[in-house]
């Protein structure tokens, strides 16, 4: 588990924009290892945890595009049922908010991610490191 930067990337809700951000981080060898995507009607954010996030910021304002910087928990967890229920009930017990999370596995897989932005990430780790 740990604490990681995450970037919320702000894009025109057309087709083509997303790929270029994607096309701009490869490009540079930056690896992503979680992405979210939340359309409205105008724009779309894109909340993405990559390799590295100081080059990314910066290759992407240079390049015109708003992009907020959070910080984040990553942890590994089980691929069983209940196993996020858990996460949230030992936060909740410890008085954490969970903002909003995103977390994907394959089925097959005996392990997962899940990205968490919650109101303490410190505490947070800490309650989670428990186990």
């Amino acid at each position: 588990m740990q604490i990681a930067k995450q970037l919320s990337v702000f894009l025109a809700n057309k087709p083509g924009t997303l790929a270029e951000v994607c096309e701009v981080l490869s490009l540079d060898g930056i690896n992503i290892y979680g992405m979210t995507v939340s359309d409205t009607t105008d724009h779309a954010v894109v909340r993405m945890v990559v390799s590295n996030p100081e080059k990314a910021l910066f290759l992407l304002e240079e390049r015109g595009v708003l992009v907020v910087e959070n910080n984040v928990l990553l942890t590994e967890n089980l691929n069983r049922p209940g196993a996020f229920g858990d996460i949230a009930r030992k936060l909740a017990k410890g008085k954490i908010n969970i903002e909003y999370a995103y977390l994907a596995t394959s089925p097959g897989s005996k392990k997962g991610l899940a990205v968490l932005r919650v109101s303490d990430t410190k505490k947070a780790q800490k309650i989670l490191a428990k186990d």
